[in-house]
């Protein structure tokens, strides 16, 4: 009863608590050492750039091609798809630009939902980090299940269905029970929880096997495939431009995995430059493999006559190479599991820095003091996961997914602008901030004349004021942190982050409607988590540090005071 009586008198004080902690922000120095601190014991700083880049390669690898590519490709850009991957490539570029720089200046486990806690607040922050989480649980159920899909072609079975227990009283698309995915993410689960570095060699071992079999499926589709291919039965891009980019929405999707390189900024050895190499060369890597594995699917099959799942097992069978069919199950099977240990293991990172924020339940952000690993975290999401792996299909998420990885690369290119010009190089708050409203302003009316006018003249005015007003920004707000060349930038600001605000804006307007309703459902419900716990639990822990903080300085004070007086008598 005592409880609930203290819980509704904190409900009282809502509003008072919301203005002094929504817009609450960290110093890069605060983030690092004494929130961090709230963990117990550190992470171990025993992560290369190489680490990183096989780690951000290889959770993405499997994701991408073996997800996603079959089914753009039918529904959407037909033998175009490689052209949605470089779109989607270059907006993953861009905004891995701008984590880049944030990761090298703030080296904590947080990801964006740190970067945009100092930058933009508690909220924005906290917002950030539970839509990627949602982004990476859902994801990582997903993705368990086409592992089934493709463990029973390695073993000769067609139907991508065979090792699944059908539930007869629950509703389609839910009823399908797959428990080779939940025993897989279980497996990687406990794994996670002993070691970092250990992981990070086992990513190695079947990164380097993956990109192998890469190559055995690139050779086969371009020796055994026609260009003809790329252009019957209805061309290159059989559904047009508009297609494409609906395709290119979608794939990113498959781009995921880089900022997991991100999350492990506290267990790399050299920062400044492991994390620079690492991100961007992870994302470049990927991107060209991705490129060149969907040319050669469309090179083997007509885009009309590819499968929508196991799209490259289905495609040797009908070449005839059966005997491959079965090697690519196997390989894509491994791929998914190396993506599926990278994801895991920067889901475990974010959930574990936002309970140091004590915006979830703090035992959450404890690190086990002898294997330096987020344990409670761990084990926890590895839970969900498995739980929604038992049920859901791919294909009732994929899209909630992406608008929720979108919009969170949209908020940290902002918050790179904000940070470089408002809190590094002291411009008035008010120019970047109207500058970032025109910008995401102009970028979606440009994305809304795409999609519903079919003239050229709209996206022509807007893609023209975009330019001008980032040319015009540029030339009146100077970057002072150009001046410190021991430090990584992005360069050619503040044209990068710009693209990436435009580009995010313009694929998350080529989604569907049924994606943002479900989006806003998910927006309503972590807000109202914020209100009724992660509001309370922040302000009450930074109450309670102000209070120590300021009893430890009473106490040095008073002591000295007893000093003084000691030696005066």
């Amino acid at each position: 009863m005592k409880v609930l009586s203290s819980y509704l008198h904190s409900l009282s004080q809502t509003p008072h608590r919301l203005r002094k902690r929504m817009l609450a922000t960290w110093t890069p120095d605060q983030e690092f050492n004494q929130v961090r601190q709230r963990s117990g014991a550190d992470m171990k700083r025993k992560l290369k750039w190489y680490d990183l880049i096989t780690l951000g390669v290889g959770g993405m690898l499997g994701v991408g091609v073996f997800v996603t590519t079959g089914s753009v490709a039918l529904h959407h850009s037909g033998p175009s798809v490689f052209i949605s991957y470089i779109i989607a490539g270059i907006s993953a570029l861009l905004s891995s630009l701008c984590y880049t720089e944030f990761a090298v200046q703030v080296p904590v486990a947080g990801g964006a939902f740190s970067y945009l806690r100092l930058t933009f607040g508690e909220f924005l922050g906290y917002f950030a980090g539970a839509n990627i989480l949602m982004e990476y649980v859902f994801s990582n159920a997903a993705v368990a299940r086409s592992f089934t899909d493709y463990l029973g072609i390695t073993f000769g079975e067609n139907d991508p269905n065979v090792w699944r227990v059908e539930v007869h009283g629950l509703p389609k698309d839910y009823n399908m029970l797959d428990f080779p995915a939940v025993a897989l993410i279980l497996l990687l689960t406990l794994f996670l929880c002993h070691s970092t570095k250990e992981s990070s060699v086992l990513n190695l071992i079947m990164t380097a096997f993956h990109v192998i079999f890469f190559g055995f499926i690139i050779i086969a589709g371009y020796t055994n495939g026609s260009a003809k291919n790329l252009v019957n039965p209805k061309g290159l891009a059989p559904f047009g431009v508009r297609g494409v980019l609906d395709g290119a929405a979608i794939v990113y999707f498959s781009y995921i995995g880089y900022d997991s390189a991100s999350t492990l900024a506290e267990e790399v050895k050299d920062p400044f430059k492991s994390l620079p190499i690492g991100i961007v060369g992870s994302v470049l890597v990927t991107t060209l493999l991705y490129c060149l594995m969907a040319l050669s699917l469309c090179m083997m099959v007509p885009y009309n006559n590819i499968a929508e799942r196991t799209s490259y097992s289905t495609a040797f069978l009908k070449i005839g190479w059966s005997w491959a069919s079965n090697f690519v199950g196997a390989g894509a099977s491994l791929g998914i599991v190396a993506s599926l240990l990278v994801a895991m293991l920067g889901q475990a990172r974010y959930l574990c820095v936002i309970g140091r924020a004590r915006l979830v339940p703090s035992w959450l952000a404890k690190v086990h003091p002898s294997t330096g690993t987020p344990l409670n975290a761990t084990v926890f999401l590895g839970l969900c996961t498995a739980s929604i792996a038992l049920f859901t299909e791919l294909e009732i998420i994929i899209e909630l997914i992406s608008i929720g990885t979108l919009l969170v690369f949209y908020m940290v290119a902002n918050a790179l602008i904000y940070r470089r010009y408002v809190i590094t190089s002291h411009t008035p708050p008010s120019h970047t901030l109207l500058f970032l409203f025109l910008l995401s302003l102009s970028s979606l009316c440009f994305s809304l004349a795409w999609k519903f006018n079919h003239q050229l003249w709209g996206p022509l005015l807007f893609g023209s004021f975009i330019i001008t007003i980032t040319a015009f920004f540029q030339h009146v707000a100077p970057d002072t942190n150009l001046q410190q060349p021991q430090h990584w930038y992005v360069p050619f600001m503040p044209w990068p982050p710009a693209m990436s605000i435009f580009l995010n804006v313009f694929l998350m307007t080529t989604l569907k409607i049924l994606s943002f309703q479900r989006f806003a459902i998910w927006a309503c419900f972590i807000t109202l988590f914020y209100v009724l716990y992660g509001v309370h639990s922040t302000y009450q822990a930074e109450e309670t540090e102000m209070g120590g903080v300021i009893g430890e300085v009473n106490s040095s004070v008073h002591n000295l005071q007893t000093k003084v007086e000691i030696q005066v008598h």
